[in-house]
């Protein structure tokens, strides 16, 4: 969501298509920690794609590099996992893979934090060995996304260009989330 921007000084007119720092801070923003770039792209591209449609900025937060071009194809910025120390822990969402959060005590710190700030929905997906270890009376509950059909197609390019073969793309994707999230990104509840 893209929220327009007007100057209503005297002769000076100025929309949300300006560059800089000024209209970035106006759309709703998606963090992803992935522990890979194929990771990301089968659990949650659908999500990702269907939310840069809708407006946000999502970048995948991945270590190490790897080939980041099935994440371009859904339209997300790519980033190194280092720079999520210099990130504001305030954004709109996080979503985070179960490899990420056992593997990274900074990722599970993220998640604590956003958490408890109450003000970003957290997403997560997969299985960890031992559960969700978010603290004392964390709850989550599964959710899901409902791919719409411009998802369901990129989110097969993508998997073609990290080389995984699929005749058809699931309609779905499931994900974990905090029961009281703040933002409405279209993620179904299911308990």
């Amino acid at each position: 969501m893209v929220t327009p921007i007007f100057d209503l000084r005297p002769g000076r007119v100025r929309s949300a298509r300006a560059s800089g720092a000024e209209s970035e801070c106006l759309r709703y923003r998606l963090d992803v920690v992935g522990g890979s770039a194929v990771d990301v792209v089968q659990s949650t591209g659908g999500w990702l794609y269907d939310r840069v449609m809708a407006g946000w900025e999502v970048t995948v937060l991945l270590p190490h590099g790897g080939d980041p071009r099935s994440l371009r194809i859904l339209g997300v910025g790519v980033s190194d996992l280092r720079s999520l120390d210099g990130t504001d822990a305030a954004s709109h969402g996080l979503a985070v893979s179960a490899e990420a959060f056992t593997a990274d005590a900074r990722v599970r710190d993220r998640v604590r934090k956003s958490l408890d700030s109450r003000l970003t929905e957290v997403a997560l997906w997969g299985r960890p060995l031992h559960g969700w270890p978010l603290g004392p009376g964390r709850a989550l509950t599964r959710a899901q996304h409902i791919l719409s059909a411009a998802a369901r197609t990129f989110k097969g390019h993508a998997l073609g260009a990290d080389g995984i073969d699929c005749d058809s793309v699931d309609p779905t994707e499931t994900l974990w989330c905090d029961p009281r999230s703040p933002v409405d990104s279209q993620l179904v509840r299911l308990d």
